[in-house]
């Protein structure tokens, strides 16, 4: 199976809902963990454990483990292991970008099999042209991984270049989009759950079958509920990320806040 078809086969058999993994210091404190490796790492494992048999797909946010450095990367590994091993479908948010040798050593730190950081997927950025990813994005042909690129982020200040307009008439966002559409399986797009498609030249139409890590759930705004009217005839291709909203519940209350989660995702889906 290609990425592609790895990834809508979790969504249609265990729902559309992502959990993000982000163990940032507030986060850390609420749940009585300390701000140390120590602490991601359990923070990592107690939400795989509340995210194992209730969702499908989890994010850990590279960044946040990797403040602690060495021991930060362990406890990554550890989380990224646990995860795998409890069949979550695993995407590595570092949203790593480059070209040539540089940007394949990425694709082989979280793409190879057999890597301490093996993840099913991670999040890149092409803002050298998707050209730049040609070598990860080999890789993951071959490993069936998948690269899940930067599109149409939801922060306000990433409208003026990807909402730009090319020489051949499209906006940077909706050309890539594009290009990834033609790929054989092996990317998706990071579309933000509060961007207006429109305002940034984009139609539903070319994104059909194509991946969607819609991030913006939750504490940036957007309801779950709302996933058929903001992505229409491809929201069933969507993985919807949440973390702080779910994570806010704490390690007592996250298992619970999955659910209801995903009940509201299955609402208003049906």
């Amino acid at each position: 199976m290609t990425f592609a078809s790895r990834f809508l086969a979790v969504l249609a058999e265990r729902g559309r809902l992502c959990v993000g993994i982000d163990p940032h210091g507030a986060l850390l404190n609420a749940w009585g963990l300390p701000e140390t490796a120590a602490g991601v790492r359990e923070f990592g494992l107690r939400t795989v454990e509340a995210a194992a048999g209730r969702a499908g797909i989890v994010k850990p946010q590279v960044a946040f483990f990797e403040r602690f450095g060495s021991a930060g990367y362990a406890a990554l590994e550890s989380t990224i292991t646990a995860a795998r091993d409890a069949g979550l479908f695993v995407i590595a948010d570092g949203k790593r970008g480059d070209i040539g040798s540089t940007v394949a050593a990425y694709g082989e730190a979280w793409l190879s099999p057999g890597s301490p950081l093996e993840s099913d997927a991670m999040t890149a950025y092409a803002a050298q042209g998707l050209g730049s990813l040609d070598d990860v994005l080999a890789l993951a042909e071959r490993h069936d991984k998948g690269v899940i690129v930067v599109t149409a982020a939801s922060n306000p200040e990433a409208a003026a270049t990807q909402g730009a307009i090319r020489a051949d008439g499209r906006t940077v966002a909706a050309a890539l989009a594009e290009e990834i559409a033609a790929l054989p399986g092996t990317a998706g797009v990071v579309i933000g759950a509060t961007v207006d498609l429109a305002a940034y030249g984009m139609t539903v139409e070319a994104l059909r079958g194509v991946p969607i890590l819609a991030p913006g759930f939750g504490a940036q705004g957007a309801r779950l509920s709302e996933l058929p009217r903001l992505f229409g005839a491809v929201s069933g291709q969507v993985a919807a990320a949440s973390s702080r909203a779910l994570l806010g519940a704490g390690p007592a209350g996250l298992g619970d806040a999955i659910d209801r989660a995903q009940a509201e995702l299955r609402g208003a889906t049906a």
